[in-house]
């Protein structure tokens, strides 16, 4: 417990002087803690120092530790590649999706959402550097699908999300998250409203903060090593 919150208030201040650097508020940077492979016993601990948002890539898992902590307050964001026959129960249980890339995906998770959680929160993935390993739709067919989001009826399209090529120079980390944050402001331009860009991690934060990055996706800094079971 003492390990995970004194973790979490040194990211929080690291977050919060990358904002201020580039010349924004503080707190206009949000941490989703990512807790895939950390087990419930930690995300509780990270609870307990006032950590709400946390993101799983695998569906079972996640389910797993929503049943066993079974807290309204806490917010969980899918952010792994969403295969088809998962949809429904992520619709059921999560509060975000970070990974949509298919206009079917997107129709089911919309189907599927009950009426009384209200509006899945969506950000579009993309293949800013066009690599073939990753998954993520292409630049040029973000406007067409996030204009077919906006309007299914239990989907809420809150932006963009992109995981980039390692890159170590600040320089040179700063162009995919640039790129993503130009094809938001076109959306915007376009009358889509848009408010969040999921970039960022533990070894790129500053440079993905410095081109408006609203959500930073850390995992090992909180929790320390992941099980590698």
């Amino acid at each position: 417990m003492i390990r995970v919150t004194e973790n979490l208030r040194k990211i929080r201040d690291l977050l919060a002087k990358a904002a201020v650097d580039a010349g924004r508020d503080a707190d206009s940077v949000k941490l989703l803690a990512v807790s895939k492979k950390q087990p419930a016993s930690s995300v509780l601990d990270a609870a307990g120092a006032g950590q709400r948002d946390f993101g799983e890539n695998q569906v079972q898992e996640g389910l797993e530790k929503i049943a066993t902590l079974a807290n309204d307050e806490l917010v969980w964001h899918f952010i792994g590649h969403l295969q088809t026959n998962k949809t429904r129960a992520v619709a059921e249980h999560f509060s975000w999706v970070h990974s949509i890339d298919r206009l079917k995906t997107a129709e089911r998770l919309s189907r599927q959402r009950p009426g009384s959680l209200g509006g899945l929160n969506v950000c579009l993935q993309v293949n800013v550097d066009d690599e073939d390993s990753k998954s993520g739709m292409a630049p040029a067919t973000v406007r067409e699908l996030a204009a077919r989001i906006v309007d299914l009826p239990r989907l809420k399209l809150r932006g963009l999300m992109c995981l980039p090529a390692v890159r170590h120079d600040f320089e040179a980390q700063r162009e995919p998250f640039a790129r993503l944050s130009r094809l938001a402001d076109q959306l915007r331009a376009d009358g889509i409203p848009t408010d969040t860009l999921s970039m960022g991690m533990s070894g790129d934060y500053r440079a993905a903060i410095f081109e408006g990055g609203t959500i930073v996706r850390i995992g090992t800094a909180v929790f320390g090593p992941r099980n590698a079971a």
